[in-house]
């Protein structure tokens, strides 16, 4: 009897309810091994001065390929990724509206409202501006 208390308590356990998810981690970071190797035994070997240049496509390169690039572009990606995960977060809301109730809107409000603050943050500064 005193085993089958010891096997619920294992059925409970936070961590032992992980264990599926850890075995598909170990098994997908195994296949991608397991191809990487593969196509490294089955693929060609063939290693020639042709092969190993860098392809140009026919045009000669000019300059440095290191010029600087300005930073309205990067900073416009990080902030559609910011907002676009913003609309993610509104799926389970949108999802469960009734059972949260006014508690869940009033959470909805406050997370809408501080994201609203930083984007007029953003537009004050001046980090949409294209014109240089």
């Amino acid at each position: 009897m005193h085993w089958l208390l010891l096997a619920s308590d294992a059925t409970n356990n936070s961590a032992y309810s992980y264990f599926p998810i850890g075995i598909q981690l170990i098994f997908a970071a195994g296949f991608v091994a397991f191809m990487i190797a593969l196509s490294q035994w089955v693929g060609p070997k063939r290693k020639t001065n042709d092969k190993l240049q860098n392809f140009t496509s026919g045009i000669a390169s000019h300059g440095d390929a290191r010029q600087p690039m300005a930073i309205k572009y990067f900073l416009v990606a990080i902030l559609f990724v910011l907002f676009d995960v913003e609309v993610i977060f509104f799926y389970p809301y949108a999802v469960n509206f009734r059972e949260l109730g006014w508690a869940g809107f009033g959470a909805v409000v406050m997370f809408v409202s501080f994201f609203l603050l930083g984007f007029i943050y953003i537009i004050k500064k001046g980090a949409l501006k294209w014109e240089d």
